[in-house]
């Protein structure tokens, strides 16, 4: 018989390792709970529940750390046990492992106060851009007394160990060959065991998101996520037949003044205008970063950080119910030129085989116009400048020496250094972006081109910082202030513009790419993703306020409607002043789609589960309500074509 290995001898180190990585997730977990206070479930069995939860997967992530050192406790030969050389390389890797296991305990509370979720994709993203987030960590917090403090930690942590006499038990002791077979056919057990049976999505038992993302592991969800970074429709959410599906979306977007070309799985139409086209007047598109509409006056907010919006509200077609599609930029983008819901799993602007689809750059150049895409930072961050170029844009960033591939047949604009003015992690300041995109815009003028010129801003960032002495509020300290700038500059922008030649013959869309936090209790937080969006400088009778609720996959359809354009389309997207225009919206995360007609919400969820809830918006709560059938029908429909397209190459 196997005989269980001893916790005091050569396995001693395993063992306080092991322990004291439960009891600071134990402590984190504890900290999370009082962080949201007011958000989570108190009651007893949710509170106990929440937390053995999370020690059920912090053993998994103990499982998967310790081992390679049950591997090596294994195979390392007796008379070498104590050695110099096994000395160094337990002691070596044992304060490597505290010290990176410590950070990404601290790295687990940033990432809470920005997305309050434990690690998932966008973590996952984060560790491939390094740049952009070595210079965030560097410019948000003091980087060497946060590494300082955890190299204090993790050596507090080993005088620990050493003085229980840890060290002296492992490098002492030797451990017979049933215990080590014992030791590694238990970790490997429970390695195997997590790999085949436990997803981590089983740790979402509540219908508290906070309860369910705190029951999670840190470490355990990183990997999970680094796993499943793309998910097909079909394996993971409910489906209904194809041609049906089809019928109801093509049935939703039909229109007297649109024809579908075929009767094929597709929605390619073509839209007719009978009104006479206006001349082609220029563009200038700006996705704005984190731009929640609760920091408008409009919408209740009494700071006064967007005076400059705030008047824009008043003389603009101006859309207060509108939702972005999901919580991340690249949804944003995905959203504005695709004018596609969102589809599970990481947005289509970083997915391979994303070039050469049908974009609002096609209807553009249809009509003769130069596109253009101006980033403030490397376009290389989140796959931007090869869904860009590979879509019919120019690119104006700040590239560091990556380069567009062969197959791009756009071109590549650096932003010089002589035109920067102030710039942090993300890129340079929205003043100075502004600035690039008004000397672009001038060449084009005069070479009689006109132009679509999409702007995506930075500044509203974390670390928050901008150029000095141009708001109230000092840069770096806070949200509000980088709002404050980022107004600062849209004024400054249009008092430029208006004294350019080309200003009475561009109209400016001014839409934000997701908002500041999209978190809360229920499985999705309607509330955090409503949005403004403005269309600026058409005639003043046009300018009204558009009360539907709607999506950013609308606006560019209502844009082309308000010019009177003729134009092949794929967009999901439709007119919202069309009378016949149904109201809802589409919003999802990683793994949630949901569809909201009116405050009535459909949440498709993976496991080919669903929920439908009534957004109580007093209390901002979704409360359930009986399933309608040809509700989730319609909202599977549009996800599932959605999905179904692109993955069969039918936007292309």
């Amino acid at each position: 018989m196997l005989k269980f290995p001893k916790l005091s001898g050569r396995f001693s180190l395993i063992f306080a390792f092991g322990t004291w990585f439960l009891l600071v997730s134990l402590v984190l977990r504890v900290a999370f709970f009082i962080w949201q206070a007011n958000e989570v479930s108190w009651q007893p069995i949710d509170f106990f529940r929440t937390l053995f939860t999370g020690v059920f997967f912090d053993l998994g992530a103990v499982a998967f750390l310790l081992f390679p050192s049950a591997l090596y406790y294994f195979f390392v030969p007796k008379r070498y046990i104590g050695s110099v050389l096994d000395k160094v390389l337990v002691c070596f890797f044992t304060a490597l492992g505290l010290f990176v296991i410590t950070f990404s305990f601290f790295a687990e509370v940033t990432f809470w106060e920005e997305f309050r979720n434990r690690f998932n994709f966008i973590a996952v993203d984060y560790l491939i851009y390094t740049h952009e987030v070595i210079g965030n960590i560097e410019q948000s917090y003091p980087l060497p007394l946060l590494v300082g403090g955890i190299a204090l930690l993790t050596a507090l942590v080993l005088f620990v160990f050493l003085k229980r006499g840890v060290f002296k038990n492992t490098f002492s002791s030797r451990a017979s060959l049933k215990e080590r077979v014992w030791l590694l056919t238990g970790m490997g057990t429970a390695c195997l065991f997590y790999i085949a049976f436990i997803t981590n999505d089983q740790a979402e038992w509540s219908s508290n998101r906070y309860n369910s993302e705190i029951s999670k592991s840190g470490i355990y969800s990183f990997f999970a996520a680094f796993r499943n970074n793309q998910m097909k429709y079909t394996e993971f959410y409910s489906t209904t037949d194809n041609r049906e599906a089809f019928m109801l979306v093509r049935d939703k977007l039909a229109q007297s003044n649109a024809a579908y070309t075929n009767q094929r799985a597709t929605i390619h139409r073509t839209i007719t205008d009978s009104q006479p086209s206006t001349q082609n007047k220029n563009v200038v598109f700006i996705l704005v970063e984190s731009l929640s509409a609760s920091f408008l006056r409009e919408f209740g907010n009494k700071g006064n950080i967007t005076p400059f919006l705030d008047s824009l509200a008043q003389k603009s077609i101006f859309f207060d119910n509108l939702y972005a599609t999901g919580t991340r930029t690249v949804r944003g983008m995905e959203a504005m030129t695709l004018c596609i819901p969102p589809t599970p799993g990481q947005s289509i602007v970083k997915r391979p085989e994303n070039q050469n689809l049908f974009t609002i750059s096609n209807v553009f150049k249809s009509r003769g116009y130069g596109c253009n895409f101006f980033y403030g930072g490397d376009g290389y961050f989140d796959n931007m400048n090869r869904y860009f170029g590979g879509n019919g844009f120019d690119i104006y960033d700040r590239g560091r020496g990556s380069v567009l591939s062969d197959a791009i047949k756009t071109q590549r604009h650096n932003i010089e250094d002589q035109e920067v003015t102030f710039e942090n992690a993300w890129g340079i300041c929205d003043e100075d972006i502004f600035n690039k995109m008004l000397k672009v815009a001038d060449s084009q003028y005069q070479k009689g081109k006109p132009f679509l010129n999409f702007v995506m801003t930075t500044s509203n960032h974390k670390p928050f910082t901008y150029p000095p002495n141009k708001v109230i509020i000092p840069s770096g300290l806070c949200r509000e202030g980088a709002v404050q700038y980022t107004d600062f500059a849209l004024r400054e922008l249009f008092e430029k513009a208006q004294q350019k030649p080309w200003f009475k013959n561009t109209v400016f869309v001014i839409v934000a790419d997701h908002c500041a936090s999209s978190a809360g209790k229920d499985e999705i937080d309607v509330a955090n993703y409503h949005i403004p969006a403005f269309i600026v400088n058409f005639p003043e009778a046009q300018n009204q306020k558009v009360t539907k609720q709607c999506s950013q996959i609308d606006i560019f359809p209502t844009l082309f409607s308000l010019f009177h354009w003729s134009y092949e389309s794929d967009f999901y997207g439709k007119d919202v002043l069309n009378p016949t225009f149904e109201p809802r919206s589409f919003s999802g995360t990683y793994r949630k789609l949901a569809l909201m007609k009116g405050t009535k919400t459909m949440i498709l969820s993976d496991q080919k589960k669903q929920s439908f809830y009534d957004w109580d918006k007093t209390s901002n709560n979704l409360k359930p309500i009986p399933m309608d059938a040809n509700f989730l029908h319609e909202a599977i429909s549009w996800y599932q074509t959605a999905d179904y397209l692109f993955n069969h190459k039918a936007l292309k």
